[in-house]
């Protein structure tokens, strides 16, 4: 076994490493003394130096190491991973807080994740498998949106960990793996990406947790709505390959033929997550993939018919606000595809404890991506969709507060019954009332295409497809709404 270490602090923990005969060691230059080293050696240790010092902050000269490595040993190298300054103003101290009650889905998992790490040595919780394909930096594109003069874009460069689609045959443990990977995935920072749409290029810099920001302003309006696509490829030299080939990040421009826009939670809103039982949510969403996993009958149907609207062809954009890590972005994107629910821009939250815990910070990412999509689209209504087991129905009621004409209609997916929650629901709808907006407690979509139809949001013949699919949909791993 190959282990490269960079500080002082893991050489304790490899302590019981160090006797066995064949492990080797690479000490990064200047981290033990001429005595120390010599003193390793004569009890039979094989330490080497690095030639030069190795800046744990510079992932890109890390690599180089591990590539070398790799042509001298030809075998799995482990490379100590420290926290980085950056890393630890994100994350806070390192220890884990508890995991709440009431937290998201993805968040839960996350938190059990660096729990689980903090109950092994400092060094194991730091050093990092290198695979084959951990050479070759990938680009993830995430959707955009924006106006016929103007659009924004982000995305995240982090190492390539050998990822691979869903399908509807892969283990429950494929599954288990797969999503670690996400989870567990090395953002790139300083890596220079170029964004090109049409004769314009701007160039970026991946922030301390890897992503990057693009915004476009246009001389000449587009002349056609719905997708775009942005050329995005790395200004920096990939680890291997000296250039990755680009990506391309789709932008969406609404038609001047959208009455209103939708923005929905995905958890206990699209599909099914249970976060009032941490076990058996957990085991659902470590075992199941985009193809496996199937949403709430008939959210498909109903989002489709609203994606149409009661002409059938309005193109009225759908965006997803949610409280799920970056990381989880393209499982997600899979899931709406594979189960054939209407696209649309993903507004998710940075990974880290300052970022992912407590109701605020919660309540905050929501607001403020909820806000940025209606001072977007100032002149377009837009329909909120949520569930009631977290806090949607108090933040969408501050949305009405401040945007007291853009809120067609509200849709709270029950899904909470303690009695206290529901009185308290009771007493918001009241309150949501007086300002001219309704807000419905639904139990299914059903119910909430029935009140889209009564409205004239969508066609009736898009409720009585949802009704369709509601009866028809018999893959659901439990029966629910």
């Amino acid at each position: 076994m190959v282990y490269v270490i960079l500080t002082r602090q893991a050489i304790a923990s490899l302590a019981d490493k160090f006797v066995d005969g064949s492990t080797v060691i690479y000490m990064n230059a200047g981290v033990l003394t001429d005595e120390e080293l010599a003193r390793m050696r004569a009890d039979g240790i094989a330490v080497n130096v690095l030639p030069r010092a190795v800046d744990i902050n510079a992932p890109f000269e890390i690599d180089e190491v591990v590539q070398a490595l790799r042509h001298t040993h030809g075998e799995t190298i482990w490379v100590e991973h420290p926290f980085t300054s950056s890393e630890t103003e994100r994350n806070g101290d390192r220890s884990p807080e508890p995991v709440q009650q009431e937290r998201p889905l993805m968040q839960t998992l996350l938190a059990l994740s660096q729990q689980a790490r903090a109950t092994t040595s400092w060094t194991f919780h730091r050093l990092k498998r290198l695979s084959d394909t951990d050479g070759t930096v990938m680009v993830i594109p995430y959707m955009g949106f924006g106006v016929a003069d103007r659009f924004v874009l982000q995305g995240r460069v982090i190492k390539d960990e050998g990822f691979h689609p869903p399908n509807k045959t892969r283990s429950a443990w494929s599954n288990f793996f797969e999503l670690y990977k996400r989870i567990d995935s090395s953002e790139i920072p300083g890596v220079k990406v170029i964004a090109r749409f049409q004769d314009i290029e701007h160039e970026t810099v991946t922030n301390s947790a890897g992503y990057f920001h693009v915004e476009f302003r246009l001389s000449e309006p587009l002349k056609n709505s719905g997708w775009h696509k942005v050329e995005l490829r790395l200004g920096s030299p990939a680890l291997q390959s000296g250039k990755a080939p680009p990506v391309y990040a789709q932008v969406l421009v609404p038609p001047s033929t959208a009455r209103f826009g939708v923005i929905s939670d995905i958890d206990d809103t699209v599909l099914w997550s249970n976060v009032t039982n941490k076990v058996r949510m957990l085991k659902m969403l470590a075992m199941t993939n985009a193809y496996t996993r199937k949403p709430f009958r008939g959210v498909t149907a109903f989002y489709c018919a609203l994606r149409d609207g009661i002409g059938g062809d309005e193109g009225n954009p759908i965006f997803y606000v949610s409280s799920s890590p970056w990381h989880l972005y393209t499982p997600l994107v899979d899931f709406l595809q594979a189960q054939g629910i209407p696209l649309g821009p993903l507004m998710l939250k940075e990974l880290g404890v300052k970022h992912l815990f407590g109701r605020d910070r919660h309540h905050g990412h929501k607001l403020g991506n909820i806000e940025k999509i209606l001072q977007t689209y100032p002149g377009l209504p837009f329909i909120l969709i949520g569930d009631s087991g977290q806090h949607d129905p108090e933040i969408y009621q501050e949305v009405v507060k401040r945007y007291p004409d853009r809120i067609r209609a509200i849709y709270i997916r029950n899904v909470n019954p303690d009695p206290e929650r529901i009185e308290a629901l009771d007493r918001l709808i009241e309150e949501v009332r007086s300002t001219g907006t309704q807000l419905l407690l639904i139990p299914d979509s059903e119910a909430a295409a029935a009140h889209a139809a009564a409205e004239g949001l969508i066609d009736p013949h898009g409720m009585q497809q949802v009704r369709t699919d509601k009866k028809n949909d018999s893959g659901l791993l439990l029966n629910q709404g």
